[in-house]
Protein backbone atom coordinates (compact mmCIF):
# COMPACT_ATOMS: atom_id res chain seq x y z
CA UNK A 1 0.00 0.00 0.00
CA UNK A 2 1.15 3.80 -0.50
CA UNK A 3 0.58 6.69 0.96
CA UNK A 4 -2.07 7.81 -1.36
CA UNK A 5 -5.50 9.35 0.36
CA UNK A 6 -8.12 6.96 0.78
CA UNK A 7 -11.29 8.00 -1.88
CA UNK A 8 -13.78 8.87 0.93
CA UNK A 9 -10.75 11.22 2.58
CA UNK A 10 -10.38 9.77 5.79
CA UNK A 11 -7.01 8.37 7.10
CA UNK A 12 -7.09 4.89 6.76
CA UNK A 13 -6.17 2.59 9.30
CA UNK A 14 -2.82 1.37 7.86
CA UNK A 15 -2.33 5.29 7.76
CA UNK A 16 -2.78 5.24 11.72
CA UNK A 17 -0.43 4.42 14.71
CA UNK A 18 -2.55 2.36 16.97
CA UNK A 19 -1.08 0.23 19.35
CA UNK A 20 1.12 1.11 22.67
CA UNK A 21 4.02 -0.74 21.61
CA UNK A 22 3.70 1.85 18.45
CA UNK A 23 3.56 4.61 20.30
CA UNK A 24 5.99 3.76 22.93
CA UNK A 25 8.77 3.03 19.70
CA UNK A 26 8.19 6.78 18.63
CA UNK A 27 7.94 8.47 22.06
CA UNK A 28 11.31 6.60 22.62
CA UNK A 29 12.85 7.48 19.41
CA UNK A 30 12.62 11.11 21.01
CA UNK A 31 12.43 13.24 18.46
CA UNK A 32 9.77 16.19 18.57
CA UNK A 33 9.66 19.55 18.49
CA UNK A 34 7.27 22.02 20.12
CA UNK A 35 5.39 25.03 20.27
CA UNK A 36 3.40 24.70 23.73
CA UNK A 37 0.48 23.98 22.30
CA UNK A 38 0.98 20.77 20.53
CA UNK A 39 3.99 18.30 20.43
CA UNK A 40 5.05 16.38 17.43
CA UNK A 41 7.27 12.97 17.29
CA UNK A 42 8.31 11.65 14.37
CA UNK A 43 10.56 8.45 13.78
CA UNK A 44 11.44 6.70 10.63
CA UNK A 45 9.10 3.68 9.96
CA UNK A 46 10.82 1.70 7.14
CA UNK A 47 7.80 2.21 4.66
CA UNK A 48 6.74 3.89 2.19
CA UNK A 49 3.91 5.80 4.05
CA UNK A 50 3.64 8.27 6.87
CA UNK A 51 1.00 7.02 9.38
CA UNK A 52 -0.28 9.18 12.43
CA UNK A 53 -1.30 8.46 16.09
CA UNK A 54 -3.11 11.28 18.26
CA UNK A 55 -2.60 11.15 22.45
CA UNK A 56 -5.18 13.37 23.88
CA UNK A 57 -4.72 13.53 27.66
CA UNK A 58 -7.64 14.68 30.09
CA UNK A 59 -6.71 17.97 30.02
CA UNK A 60 -8.23 18.81 26.74
CA UNK A 61 -11.49 18.05 28.26
CA UNK A 62 -14.36 15.55 28.30
CA UNK A 63 -14.53 12.91 25.97
CA UNK A 64 -16.32 15.24 23.37
CA UNK A 65 -13.87 17.95 23.68
CA UNK A 66 -11.08 15.36 23.26
CA UNK A 67 -12.63 13.53 19.64
CA UNK A 68 -13.49 17.01 18.69
CA UNK A 69 -9.39 17.56 18.69
CA UNK A 70 -8.67 14.22 17.52
CA UNK A 71 -10.94 14.60 14.17
CA UNK A 72 -9.54 18.01 14.03
CA UNK A 73 -5.60 16.73 14.36
CA UNK A 74 -6.19 14.07 12.01
CA UNK A 75 -8.28 15.81 9.60
CA UNK A 76 -5.21 18.57 9.15
CA UNK A 77 -2.52 15.83 8.78
CA UNK A 78 -4.35 14.03 6.21
CA UNK A 79 -4.56 17.18 3.89
CA UNK A 80 -0.94 18.71 4.50
CA UNK A 81 0.90 14.81 4.89
CA UNK A 82 1.77 15.46 0.83
CA UNK A 83 4.21 18.35 1.97
CA UNK A 84 6.34 15.91 4.12
CA UNK A 85 8.62 13.17 3.20
CA UNK A 86 6.46 9.32 3.18
CA UNK A 87 8.15 6.62 5.99
CA UNK A 88 7.28 7.98 8.99
CA UNK A 89 5.29 7.53 11.98
CA UNK A 90 4.20 10.68 13.73
CA UNK A 91 2.53 10.52 17.11
CA UNK A 92 0.90 14.35 18.14
CA UNK A 93 0.35 15.81 21.33
CA UNK A 94 -2.17 18.49 22.09
CA UNK A 95 -1.36 20.33 25.27
CA UNK A 96 -4.77 22.41 25.78
CA UNK A 97 -8.05 23.10 24.06
CA UNK A 98 -10.04 25.32 21.94
CA UNK A 99 -8.01 24.92 18.77
CA UNK A 100 -9.03 26.21 15.46
CA UNK A 101 -8.55 24.58 12.04
CA UNK A 102 -6.03 27.60 10.57
CA UNK A 103 -4.31 27.52 14.01
CA UNK A 104 -3.86 23.80 14.32
CA UNK A 105 -2.95 23.63 10.48
CA UNK A 106 -0.14 26.50 10.89
CA UNK A 107 0.95 25.11 13.76
CA UNK A 108 1.16 21.19 12.03
CA UNK A 109 2.76 22.43 9.17
CA UNK A 110 5.63 23.83 11.30
CA UNK A 111 6.18 20.93 14.08
CA UNK A 112 5.78 17.92 11.68
CA UNK A 113 8.32 19.05 9.43
CA UNK A 114 10.66 19.96 12.32
CA UNK A 115 10.04 16.74 14.08
CA UNK A 116 10.73 15.00 10.96
CA UNK A 117 13.63 16.68 9.96
CA UNK A 118 14.97 15.94 13.30
CA UNK A 119 14.49 12.16 12.81
CA UNK A 120 15.66 12.02 9.62
CA UNK A 121 18.40 9.25 9.96
CA UNK A 122 22.19 11.34 10.15
CA UNK A 123 20.87 14.32 10.99
CA UNK A 124 23.15 16.68 13.43
CA UNK A 125 22.74 16.70 16.89
CA UNK A 126 20.01 18.92 18.55
CA UNK A 127 21.26 21.88 21.05
CA UNK A 128 18.23 22.92 21.20
CA UNK A 129 15.74 20.34 21.88
CA UNK A 130 12.69 21.02 23.14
Amino acid sequence: MTGRPSERGTLRRCDRIRSSPEFRAVYRARHRAADGRIVAYARPNGSDTTRLGVSVGKRCGNAVARNRVKRLLREVFRRARREWPAGYDVVLVPLGRDYTFEEVDRRLRTLVAEAIRRAKPGAPPHENRQ
